[in-house]
Formats: C-alpha cells, sequence, structure tokens
C-alpha cells in the first residue's frame, strides 16, 4: 500500500497534531503537563466562541449540540467540582486550598469532559490522530538507544528537573527530564519515556496499539505497533501487558454480537470449559497470584491504601469525601491515601458523590459504544480506549494522567459526533439492504 498522507486541514487539527508530534521536544522543556490543559480549554473556548456566533458566521462543522452522553460527562465533572468544594467545607480547609485543588481539578478531572466534548463538537477526523500517535511510537523507536544506553553506563538517570515547575503541579516528577529509571524491586532499569512513572507509560503503550491497528498505511502501522509493544515491555507494567493481551480480543468478539456464528462458537466454547473449569479456576487463582507476587512491595502497598482508603471514607466522609488526598503512614511508605486506585482515591476525597460523578458517565458510554461498535470503526477504537481506561482506573488515578491521554478521550468523543453516527447509521442500512 502507498503512503497516506494524513495531514491538518484546519485550525483545530493542526493544534492538534503538533500538540502530539512535538511531544518529546515538550518532554525536554518539562512542558508535556503544561501542554494539554491549555490545549484542552483553549480548543473549548473556540468552541463555545463559535458557540455564540450568528450560523451564518461559525466556522465549518461546528457541532454546536453535543450528543446527551458528552453532557452526562460535563455534569459528572462539575459533580467532581462540587464534591471538592463541600469536602472542603466539611474539613475547614479553607478558601486558598479549595482554589488550589479547582486548579487541580482543571487540570485533572475537567479534562476528561473537556476533551470528550472537544472531539464531539469540533472538525478532528480520528485518522489525524492515528497517524500522530504513530508518529510518537517512531520517535520512541528512534530514541530507544540512547534510554538503553544511557540506563549501563554512569550517564544519571534523572538529568534535570524543568523550572516549569515552578508553575505548579503533582510532583517534581510531571516535570523531570529522565532517560531511564531504576526498578526499586529487581534494581535493574526500567523506561518511563516522557511520562511521570513507568505504569503510565503502559497505559499510553496501550492507546497507540489501538490507534496503530486503526492506521490505514501499512508502514505506519507497523511502526505504531512495534512501538507500543516496546514501550509496554520497557516499563515493565503489569497491568499495560494484560490489557494489551485483553483490550483487543475482548472488543473484537464484543464488536460481533449479532453473529450467529460468534453465539454458536461460544457456546460450544462455554460447554468445553465446563469439562475442564475445575482446574482453569487454578490457573486464574495461580496467574494472580504471579501478577501479585511479580512485585510484592507494590502489591502489598496499594492494598494497604486501599484498606485505609475504605475505612477512612466510611467511617469520616462517607458523602464528600476529605477534599484533598492525605498523605499515609509508613505502612504505606507516607504514599498520598486516595493514591493509585481511581475508585478508592474518588471515595476518600470526594466520596459517594465523586464515586457516582464518573462511575455513571463511564457505564452509559461504555453501554452506548457496545452498541454502536457494532457497525462502526471508529466506535470500536473508541470502545477499546474506554475498556483501558476501566482496566487501569484499579491501578492509577485517572485525573491525574489525563494530560496524556487526552488523545483517547478525544477519540471517545470522535465517536459520538454526529456525522459519525450518520456513518453508523449508513452502514446499518446497507447491512440490512
Amino acid at each position: 500500500m502507498e503512503a497516506q498522507a494524513i495531514t491538518p486541514d484546519n485550525i483545530i487539527e493542526k493544534w492538534i497534531w503538533y500538540a502530539l508530534i512535538l511531544t518529546y521536544p515538550f518532554y525536554v522543556l518539562g512542558a508535556v503537563y503544561i501542554v494539554a490543559p491549555v490545549l484542552g480549554w483553549l480548543l473549548l473556548g473556540y468552541w463555545a466562541y463559535n458557540l455564540w456566533l450568528p450560523a451564518p458566521m461559525r466556522a465549518r462543522s461546528i457541532q454546536v449540540e453535543p450528543h446527551p452522553v458528552v453532557m452526562l460527562w460535563v455534569a459528572g465533572m462539575l459533580v467532581m467540582e462540587v464534591a471538592l468544594v463541600f469536602g472542603h467545607m466539611d474539613f475547614y480547609l479553607g478558601i486558598p486550598a479549595t482554589i488550589k485543588s479547582t486548579i487541580g481539578w482543571a487540570k485533572g478531572w475537567a479534562l476528561l469532559a473537556v476533551f470528550i466534548m472537544i472531539g464531539a463538537t469540533l472538525p478532528i477526523r480520528p485518522e489525524l490522530v492515528y497517524r500522530a500517535c504513530c508518529v510518537i511510537c517512531l520517535h520512541t523507536l528512534i530514541l530507544i538507544p540512547l534510554f538503553v544506553v544511557a540506563a549501563y553506563t554512569p550517564i544519571p538517570g534523572t538529568i534535570y528537573i524543568s523550572p516549569l515547575k515552578a508553575i505548579g503541579g503533582p510532583g517534581p516528577e510531571f516535570f523531570e527530564f529522565q532517560l531511564y529509571g531504576i526498578n526499586p524491586e529487581s534494581l535493574g532499569p526500567r523506561w518511563r519515556f516522557f511520562t511521570p512513572w513507568a505504569p503510565a507509560a503502559g497505559l499510553l503503550a496501550n492507546f497507540y496499539l489501538v490507534f496503530a491497528l486503526q492506521e490505514k498505511n501499512i508502514r505506519w502501522r507497523w511502526i505504531g505497533i512495534i512501538g507500543s509493544v516496546a514501550m509496554v515491555l520497557m516499563c515493565q507494567s503489569r497491568a499495560g501487558l494484560v490489557a494489551m493481551l485483553f483490550v483487543s480480543p475482548a472488543v473484537w468478539v464484543i464488536s460481533r454480537l449479532n453473529s450467529p456464528v460468534l453465539w454458536l462458537g461460544g457456546g460450544i466454547g462455554l460447554s468445553a470449559m465446563a469439562v475442564v473449569a475445575t482446574q482453569l479456576m487454578a490457573l486464574a487463582e495461580s496467574s494472580v497470584e504471579e501478577f501479585k507476587s511479580a512485585r510484592a512491595g507494590s502489591s502489598r502497598v496499594r492494598a494497604a491504601l486501599a484498606r485505609i482508603a475504605l475505612q477512612r471514607w466510611r467511617d469520616e466522609a462517607p458523602i464528600w469525601g476529605h477534599g484533598v488526598v492525605e498523605r499515609g503512614p509508613h505502612l504505606v511508605e507516607y504514599m498520598p491515601i486516595g493514591s493509585h486506585h481511581s475508585w478508592y482515591g474518588l471515595l476518600f476525597v470526594k466520596g459517594i458523590v465523586g464515586f457516582f460523578a464518573l462511575a455513571i458517565p463511564m457505564a452509559v458510554t461504555l453501554a452506548l459504544l457496545v452498541a454502536k461498535a457494532q457497525r462502526c470503526a471508529t466506535s470500536r477504537a473508541a470502545l477499546c480506549c474506554l475498556l483501558i481506561l476501566f482496566m487501569f482506573s484499579f491501578g492509577e488515578n485517572l485525573e491525574i494522567l489525563a494530560y496524556l491521554f487526552w488523545p483517547a478521550l478525544v477519540l471517545i468523543g470522535i465517536a459520538f459526533r454526529s456525522d459519525t453516527i450518520a456513518k453508523t447509521v449508513d452502514a446499518n442500512q446497507y447491512a440490512k439492504s
């Protein structure tokens, strides 16, 4: 197949394109954490500006009325801010702390709704997102020899911390320029690329694999596949490897629920599995134990953080939460209570209100994407992205990494844009004719 040129054809796509393909230059500057929030709120402002213009003066292909599920995400993330404010009020944290946390909300939870809204309302082609992420994979493959050589030379892993840290953020690791890191358990090298920690690189690698599999140009497709697989292997993320092996096959099955052959094969397969059910259960249990024992220390800390977060949520702040994360005891190596798990973190910080503010939009979106995935390739890719987010929500705080996985949020929004839905309807009509 000949190379297909994918270039931006409007100002919105240019902003998206360059924000992605310049990821590594931004990383060198320590600006990755800053670019996404600025880009998201600027693009949302662009949409809002066009919303108030008379129809003849609006930019081409602007969607004035977002899909209801997009507005559900907006409502859910606004409820997060309400929970934040009430949590601060309950624990008398003060106005300065509330303002600081609100800024954090604008760079975290709010971005989930902002980028889904952008994908659903602005003229952005999914092919552009796919190609741009494949370019990131190409840059990664080019830089991997440098990362590997640096790990086995006297070169320090962390070269410097960008002065942009003065702007404020969750921690210095978000502004570090690091060539390699050290696995605290094996003491071997572990790479996080342009992310704040290694498992976050595993999260991004899964999204890049999804995008690469949708890429129509064979050369770029293989660059994306090889680059994403290399990322997940070098970052040594257990969750990343499991998700990479599970998500795409699962979506392949889910997107063929209308196929009688699938149901027939599934019935035969389940009958065969029933014969060896005991052995399969034993295999599953041993696999879980091996997964935990791969990094026993990390698994122990995560389990302890979960117990503390649940107990303190139940006993102290069941409705609105504590408002902020708190430093944990020595038992959890002083890790913040409410970290390493989106759902426990939501319960601890934003209470049951915040928990459902994420759970409801995610569940509704999942159900709709499953239905749309039967006929729409873009919806299948978006479903993969949502399943990846759901899987990683049990090991990461999604809001703190939204500045990295925003292309996946844009794709989810594109799946609910009116022209994407129209293509799905056309495909359904063609299938019935």
